[in-house]
């Protein structure tokens, strides 16, 4: 049979549960964000409905109108980005929907860890590091930003400057020490 009388399918394309681009909420739990982060996903979600999906359907209307569909590379990788770009649009309105803005620049000047804090660790080599605990969606390691339902987050939460705790790892368990504890300073 020839190619051309194949049908691809488009169900491993709109498959929403197969998003990889944040890794999924624990169930039962909330979806904590600072202010920033939510400010950030909101202007992707205007910029993808305002700006880049008119612009996309615009080259696939224009591509679907010269001719053969089945080998037009503008319509083709059009609708494939089309369906991208509707993709990340339903993930961000769901997530957003979900979201529960946590500001942590109310507990300026608290030693004890919560949402938001920025904590200066210390192993039980001594080896010093410092992180911030943001939300599942807008943390990022390479920034020195943790999720808050991380392992190391988890361990941190509720200590205090000063205060030993237990992390589990892959090697066993190990002791860390909070050397330090921060927050945003409130906006007037």
């Amino acid at each position: 049979m020839s190619k051309a009388f194949t049908r691809e399918t488009d169900a491993s394309d709109d498959d929403d549960d197969a998003e990889t681009s944040a890794p999924a909420l624990p169930a039962g739990t909330r979806n904590y964000m600072t202010p920033a982060g939510y400010q950030r996903l909101r202007a992707e979600l205007m910029q993808l409905l305002d700006a880049e999906r008119p612009k996309m359907v615009e080259v696939v209307s224009w591509a679907a109108k010269n001719g053969d569909r089945s080998e037009n590379g503008d319509y083709l990788y059009g609708k494939k980005r089309l369906r991208e770009i509707d993709r990340r649009i339903r993930f961000l309105t769901r997530r957003l929907d979900i979201a529960e803005v946590a500001d942590p620049s109310v507990h300026h000047g608290s030693d004890q860890i919560f949402f938001g804090a920025c904590v200066t660790y210390a192993n039980e080599q001594g080896q010093e590091r410092t992180i911030t605990i943001k939300g599942v969606d807008e943390a990022d390691n390479l920034k020195g930003e943790v999720s808050w339902v991380s392992p190391i987050a988890r361990a941190l939460l509720k200590a205090r400057e000063g205060d030993e705790v237990s992390l589990h790892t892959p090697g066993g368990p190990q002791r860390i020490e909070v050397l330090a504890v921060s927050y945003p300073e409130p906006k007037a």
